[in-house]
C-alpha cells in the first residue's frame, strides 16, 4: 500500500525548478484552460447555431403551409442555410480554431511544460494543495487509493 500522504512524483517539482518557474507554469496553464473552455463555448455555439438553421427550416415549411410563401421564401433565401460569417459555417470556424490556434497553444503549453519542469502538469495547484490540506486527516489525502 502507498503513502496517501505523499503526493505522486508527477505532483512534485523537480529539483532547481524554482518558485517564479512554477508560478509562471501555473499562469500559463490556467491560460490554456481558458483557452479550452472558450474551445467549449464555440461548440456549443456550433451546435447552437446548427439548431437554430434546422428550426428556421421548420419555420419556412410552417410558413408555407400557413399560406405565406412570400415569407416563407424570404426566410429560405435569406437566413436558412446562410453562412454566420463571410463564406463559413460554424464547422469551419471550429475546424480552424482546432487546427490553428488551440493546437499550437496546446503544443506550446506542453513543449515549455516538458522543457522546464520535466512534464509535470499542475505543480502549481499541486503545491497549493499540499500547503492548505490538512495533513494526517481524513479527506485531506495528498492522493487517492491506488488503483482509483
Amino acid at each position: 500500500m502507498s503513502d496517501r500522504q505523499t503526493p505522486r512524483t508527477a505532483h512534485i517539482r523537480p529539483d532547481g525548478v524554482s518558485d517564479a518557474t512554477v508560478e509562471a507554469m501555473g499562469k500559463l496553464s490556467e491560460a490554456f484552460e481558458i483557452v479550452e473552455r472558450a474551445r467549449g463555448h464555440l461548440y456549443a455555439f456550433h451546435q447552437l447555431m446548427g439548431r437554430a438553421d434546422l428550426y428556421a427550416g421548420d419555420a419556412e415549411d410552417l410558413l408555407r403551409e400557413a399560406g405565406h410563401p412570400d415569407i416563407a421564401e424570404r426566410l429560405a433565401t435569406g437566413i436558412v442555410g446562410r453562412n454566420i460569417v463571410e463564406g463559413r459555417w460554424t464547422f469551419q470556424l471550429v475546424e480552424e480554431f482546432d487546427d490553428g490556434y488551440w493546437s499550437d497553444f496546446r503544443n506550446f503549453e506542453k513543449q515549455v511544460r516538458d522543457e522546464l519542469v520535466g512534464g509535470r502538469r499542475h505543480l502549481f495547484e499541486a503545491e497549493m494543495k499540499e500547503s492548505r490540506r490538512t495533513h494526517g486527516r481524513r479527506h485531506h489525502e495528498a492522493r487517492p487509493l491506488e488503483g482509483q
